[in-house]
């Protein structure tokens, strides 16, 4: 060390990348091969997931190849394949996925159910995987999630955030969480992990084991959705007069969307229970809610567009009927005595379905014993728990609350200098002014969204739309046609190669 005491910092550098042999030639970093995560090694199971979505932020529920905007199951899958639970490269068919409803985009849910395959803590571990850390942690810390690579596409956030019949009380389990019996704990968290990966607009309530047969879609037996709105300027009773002859089993070509691509030939659904009720006693918040076996496309929105109309007295609560009365083999009876049979409607009338905003899949429902729902054990401890969902949940309804606080004071702050809209809605009613002649209405289409109109013109002489049968052909010739070629000439390339 003496010959070195004295020299210069630099003279020491010098002298050291002189001794290095490899200083023009840096050697390669070694980097540590670890082998693929083998997901046939790990036991699995069928699960079913009870989830929540704020839809505002999604193109829908379904899956789609290029979005404009994310979709829930493309967000979900993507938490599924970030902590191990499912394989990327079979996509949701490999899974075995299931759906219980396929929400528009726009629209939420607060119990939407999906059924799948997915990685098991409980069970044997092949010897194929044996590099790879097996995850049997009860309560994992947020660091024993398992890292995933880049390739996970958007949407996925790596920690909380902020988030960490029917007159009864608001409730959306088919069954209440029970407590999980002693070997649960130690299966997968799979609530706390899909949580902690999720964006805070998608949260995780439940998971519950399944039979193998078990279908999140073909299981449910009925869907209840709730639609929410403004009272003001609306006839509540005779919404709920127009409501009422939705129950039972219909045909609603006229109150949906076709798709011609699913080429429906069948719009009879079962409606099980309709009721139109106030949110709060004190407030204008009403919800509206439908509960059937099934539904067809747009067909709740279509529904809540009709009763905006009988809510402002613009149509008679009997246009329901009317709308309903589209099978020439079953036609519709009066529906009570003082009125006469309804006409029939072959052909949609023209018209603005309500805004998807406020429409929300609350409950999806199963034969009794089917679901056994679950949470992780550490979510289910006293105090403040991070595991816990609601926590984050608390605070966005705290942050919703305040915001809807501002607005009302920035409408009165407004209401100081500006004279209030008059109200012409509902038509007729004690102590509503007449529409003027010439003057301007406002439609309510929901979300407080409204349609601007001088006048209006009564469904039953407004223009028709084409039928299902037109719908469907005209498709079949064009678009499906098509479809149906490439799907013949794949065909055909198969047998070739065979």
């Amino acid at each position: 060390m003496e010959p070195y005491k004295n020299w210069s910092r630099e003279e020491l550098i010098a002298r050291l990348q002189h001794l290095d042999p490899h200083h023009d030639h840096p050697r390669p970093q070694q980097h540590p091969q670890s082998k693929p995560f083998d997901f046939n090694s790990y036991p699995k199971r069928k699960i079913a997931l009870k989830f929540t979505y704020n839809g505002i932020h999604y193109g829908g529920m379904e899956f789609q190849r290029d979005p404009a905007l994310p979709t829930v199951e493309g967000v979900l899958f993507d938490a599924l394949v970030h902590t191990k639970l499912v394989d990327r490269a079979g996509g949701l068919d490999a899974c075995g996925w299931q759906r219980c409803g396929r929400t528009d985009k726009g629209v939420s849910a607060g119990g939407q159910v999906v059924s799948l395959w997915v990685r098991s803590n409980l069970g044997e571990k092949t010897d194929a995987g044996a590099e790879v850390e097996e995850a049997r942690i009860p309560n994992p810390e947020p660091t024993a999630i398992p890292a995933s690579d880049s390739t996970d596409g958007p949407g996925l956030q790596g920690d909380f955030g902020l988030m960490g019949d029917f007159d009864d009380e608001p409730t959306n389990g088919s069954m209440p969480t029970q407590a999980a019996p002693p070997q649960a704990a130690l299966e997968f968290p799979y609530v706390f992990a899909l949580n902690h990966i999720l964006p805070p607009t998608i949260r995780v309530l439940a998971w519950s084991p399944v039979a193998d047969d078990f279908s999140a879609r073909f299981s449910c037996r009925w869907r209840h959705y709730k639609y929410f709105f403004s009272a003001a300027g609306l006839d509540l009773d005779a919404m709920r007069d127009a409501a009422a002859r939705l129950l039972g089993e219909h045909d609603f070509r006229n109150l949906c969307k076709v798709d011609a691509s699913k080429q429906l030939t069948v719009f009879s659904r079962r409606i099980l229970h309709t009721s139109v009720d106030r949110v709060d006693d004190d407030g204008d918040l009403c919800v509206f809610n439908l509960r059937g076996n099934a539904f067809l496309y747009n067909m709740v929105r279509h529904i809540m567009a009709i009763l905006f109309l009988v809510g402002s007295g613009l149509e008679k609560p009997s246009i329901m009927s009317a709308l309903l009365n589209a099978d020439p083999a079953r036609p519709l009876p009066a529906f009570r005595d003082s009125e006469d049979p309804p006409p029939r409607i072959t052909g949609k009338p023209d018209y603005q379905i309500a805004d998807p905003l406020p429409l929300m899949l609350w409950e999806c429902g199963y034969d009794e014993g089917a679901l056994d729902w679950r949470i992780d054990c550490s979510s289910n401890k006293g105090g403040d728990s991070a595991k816990s969902p609601l926590r984050g949940m608390i605070c966005a309804h705290d942050r919703a609350t305040i915001t809807a606080a501002l607005d009302a004071h920035f409408l009165k702050a407004a209401e100081a200098h500006h004279t209030p809209p008059q109200q012409y809605f509902p038509i007729g009613a004690p102590g509503i002014a007449p529409l003027p002649p010439g003057a301007m209405m406002s439609v309510p289409l929901g979300g407080g969204m409204v349609k601007r109109a001088g006048t209006y013109v009564p469904l039953l002489q407004r223009k028709r739309m084409p039928t299902p049968e037109e719908v469907n052909a005209r498709y079949r010739l064009g678009r499906g046609a098509k479809k149906l070629e490439r799907k013949a000439a794949v065909a055909a390339a198969d047998d070739a190669d065979e």
